[in-house]
C-alpha cells in the first residue's frame, strides 16, 4: 500500500495538474508556470555547471563521484515542458546515491521542434559525453516519461549507427507508444492521477508532427530490442502508462536484454520527482544507484 505521503501527493495532483488542460495551453506560457513553480533544490556536496555548447544542459557533480560511471538524463515533460532545473530532485539525488557525475539535458521542445529534434538533440549529447572521453559501458542513460521514450530512441539510433552501447539505462513510467495502443489508456482513466487520456493522445500529436504515431523515433516501442543494455524499468499500476512499461519490458526480454521492471502500487506518475514528499521517491532512486553501483 502507498504510504500516506504517497496518498496525499496522488490527492494534491489531482486537484490540480489533472486538470489543466494541458493541449490547450500555449507551450511558452506552459513552460513558464512550471519553471515558476520550482523550488530551490539545491543540497550541499554537489557542484553544479551550466553548459551551452557544443549541447545545453548542466553537470551535477558530487564531491565523492567514483570513476567508472557517468549518468545521462533525460528529462520528462511530455517533450513540450521541463528542464533540467525541474528535475533537479532525481539529477541531484541520483548524483549523491550513485556517486556519479550526471549530465542533465535541455533538449528541443515540441511543437516548435517536432520529432527527431529531440533525438537529435540526445545523440549530440552522447558524443559530447564521448568526446569528453568517457567510454561508452562507463554511461548510464535514463529519464522520466518523456524522457523514458527518448531513452529509448536514442539507444535505438544508436545501435542504427553501430555505436557501443551504454553500460545501462533506467526508465521512470517512459511514455514508449504515443499511438496509445496500451490497455491501461483506458483500464486506468480514473486512477491515473495526473493525466487523462486526451491529454496524453492530444499532447503525442504535438510531438510526432509528421511522422506516423507507431513511428519508432516517436513510439521507440516499435523499434528493435536487440542488443540494447540492460535495463531497469519502474511503474505505477494506476497510471496510464503502466502498460507502455510492461510492453517495452516484454520486447526488451524476448530481444534478449536483461530487464528488472518493478510496478509499484498505487503511486504518481513519475513519483521520484517528489523525493522530498514521499519515501517511495527516495527508495526508487536509491534502487537506480545500486543499479549503477553494479556496472
Amino acid at each position: 500500500m502507498p504510504s500516506l505521503r504517497a496518498r496525499l501527493v496522488n490527492r494534491y495532483i489531482r486537484s490540480t495538474f489533472r486538470k489543466i488542460p494541458l493541449p490547450d495551453v500555449d507551450p511558452v506560457e506552459l513552460r513558464n508556470a512550471v519553471e515558476a513553480r520550482v523550488l530551490p533544490f539545491l543540497p550541499r556536496g554537489v557542484a553544479r555547471e551550466e553548459v551551452d555548447t557544443p549541447v545545453k544542459g548542466e553537470w551535477l557533480r558530487p564531491a565523492d563521484a567514483q570513476a567508472g560511471r557517468t549518468i545521462l538524463y533525460l528529462h520528462g515533460g511530455g517533450y513540450v515542458f521541463g528542464s533540467p532545473r525541474t528535475h533537479r530532485p532525481v539529477t541531484y539525488a541520483l548524483a549523491l546515491d550513485a556517486a556519479a557525475p550526471v549530465f542533465s539535458l535541455d533538449y528541443r521542445m515540441a511543437p516548435e521542434h517536432a520529432c527527431p529534434a529531440a533525438i537529435e538533440d540526445a545523440l549530440a549529447a552522447w558524443r559530447y559525453l564521448r568526446d569528453s572521453g568517457v567510454p561508452a559501458g562507463d554511461i548510464y542513460i535514463g529519464g522520466d516519461s518523456a524522457g523514458g521514450g527518448l531513452t529509448l530512441a536514442l539507444m535505438q539510433a544508436l545501435k542504427e549507427k553501430g555505436e557501443t552501447m551504454p553500460g545501462g539505462a533506467f526508465l521512470f513510467s517512459p511514455w514508449a507508444d504515443l499511438a496509445s495502443q496500451g490497455a491501461s489508456i483506458v483500464e486506468n482513466a480514473d486512477s491515473d492521477s495526473m493525466f487523462t487520456a486526451d491529454t496524453i493522445k492530444r499532447g503525442a500529436s504535438r510531438y510526432a508532427g509528421d511522422l506516423p504515431l507507431n513511428d519508432p523515433r516517436v513510439s521507440p516501442l516499435y523499434g528493435a530490442f536487440d542488443g540494447l543494455p540492460r535495463m531497469i524499468i519502474f511503474a505505477s499500476t494506476d497510471e496510464l502508462l503502466r502498460d507502455d512499461s510492461i510492453r517495452v519490458a516484454e520486447k526488451a526480454k524476448a530481444a534478449g536484454v536483461e530487464v528488472d521492471l518493478r510496478i509499484e502500487e498505487g503511486l504518481v506518475h513519475v513519483w521520484p520527482l517528489f523525493k522530498p514528499l514521499m519515501p517511495e521517491s527516495a527508495r526508487t532512486l536509491k534502487s537506480v544507484a545500486t543499479f549503477i553501483r553494479k556496472g
